[in-house]
């Protein structure tokens, strides 16, 4: 019965996946035939049909890859592999405790992720290339990919190891006090990515001196919001994308744009970007998701504790009963189908923030004019996607669509 609701599930997710494909897909080639006036205002009409060109460029490498993933999902959970790697591994590290379970997990994950590595590279050198977006060499792309490899495993095994170990050290309750270290990590995280882990992907210099860093200094002073440092990360070594950020809390938050970002924008519009970031920090978006993160991290180390003690669940996929490193290897594997359908829950959540965020930049720039026109800059460069089918962009889309955002900046005016 367990594996007849995991494979309706399997192919439930698969279908509505598909299915929302299909509807946005028709929605593309219907707008790209007769352009809305809304996004003609944006983009001009052969910037627009090439951005369908590039959205439909990546859904159809998007349908390969969910027909894909949902095959090796199957074969996975279906065909014994997972039973025959746990006993494979316990006896590469016996009277260890809990260092084969961390293992296992750790080299399921891996080996999981190594199906998904060839629609990375095709989307990065064929589609993205194709588009003009690709600035990455198959040796910077493999390279990243070590240090990702390095990264998991330096700092995954120890956690897995911990979470694991809590088991034997603290009884039935391991979930709870698991739940605290890794609450403990993300916020350690916070302050420790931009210091020691995103150094080794980019490179970070201040911001120079100029007309650019004393406005954004000066918004940052009349807005609240206290940064250690503005810098500039190199985006552009790999893709012509851009963005802004900022990351850290207190005096360790730090404001980063992407060197393409300050490429394509002038300072007033770079100043507007900066105020809608700064939004999400004064509209107190960032706790709130990080209580959101809690919550769920919470309720899903819960669910794990009582999957692995119960008689029925480990056993339906050929594990012993009790076991806790199944129990969390399945649980991580099933959770993204079932996840798939509340989605449009946390993208309503984002959308309505995101437009929270822009109405302050809008207060903080003295108007919407420096926010719209940075947007409108972004969308034709990044070629986005305008005219999303409205299921697809309620599945899919954690952000408005620029149309969207225009509309309620202009409304407020």
């Amino acid at each position: 019965m367990v594996m007849l609701l995991v494979g309706v599930l399997i192919l439930l997710h698969l279908a509505g996946d598909l299915w929302l494909e299909w509807l946005n897909r028709r929605e593309i080639r219907r707008a790209a035939g007769s352009p809305p006036a809304a996004a003609l205002a944006i983009m001009d009409a052969p910037t627009f049909r090439r951005s369908s060109e590039y959205t439909l460029a990546h859904q159809r490498l998007d349908v390969l890859e969910s027909l894909f993933e949902a095959g090796v999902l199957a074969l996975v959970l279906f065909g014994g592999f997972l039973p025959l790697l746990f006993a494979h591994v316990a006896v590469l590290a016996p009277g260890a405790p809990k260092w084969d379970d961390a293992l296992f997990i750790l080299v399921a994950g891996l080996l999981l992720a190594v199906p998904g590595v060839p629609f990375e590279w095709w989307s990065q050198f064929r589609v993205e290339q194709r588009f003009g977006f690709n600035k990455s060499t198959p040796g910077l792309w493999m390279t990243d990919k070590l240090k990702g490899l390095a990264l998991t495993v330096v700092i995954g095994f120890p956690i897995l190891w911990l979470v694991l170990s809590l088991v034997r050290w603290v009884g039935e309750s391991w979930w709870i006090w698991a739940f605290v270290a890794l609450f403990a990590f993300q916020l350690l995280m916070l302050v420790g990515y931009p210091k020691l882990i995103l150094p080794l992907f980019n490179r970070l210099t201040p911001l120079p001196e100029g007309e650019l860093r004393d406005r954004l200094l000066a918004l940052s002073e009349r807005t609240g919001f206290k940064a250690s440092t503005i810098e500039v990360i190199d985006g552009s070594k790999r893709s012509a994308h851009s963005n802004a950020f900022f990351t850290g809390f207190g005096r360790f938050r730090r404001i980063v744009l992407y060197d393409t970002l300050i490429a394509q924008l002038t300072p007033a519009e770079l100043e507007a970007v900066l105020a809608h970031e700064v939004g999400h920090y004064r509209r107190g978006h960032i706790p709130k998701r990080l209580a959101i993160s809690a919550l769920t991290q919470f309720g899903a180390l819960w669910v794990v504790a009582m999957l692995a003690r119960s008689d029925w669940f480990n056993p339906a996929f050929g594990f012993p009963s009790g076991e806790i490193a199944p129990a969390f290897l399945l649980f991580s594997l099933l959770s993204g189908p079932v996840a798939f359908w509340f989605s449009p829950l946390s993208n309503g959540l984002f959308r309505a923030q995101e437009y929270e965020a822009d109405a302050f930049a809008r207060e903080a720039t003295r108007g919407p004019d420096a926010l719209v026109s940075a947007l409108r800059k972004l969308a034709e460069k990044n070629l986005s996607n305008l005219t999303p089918h409205p299921w697809y962009s309620g599945f899919h889309y954690s952000h408005p669509t620029l149309v969207e955002r225009e509309r309620a900046l202009l409304k407020s005016a």
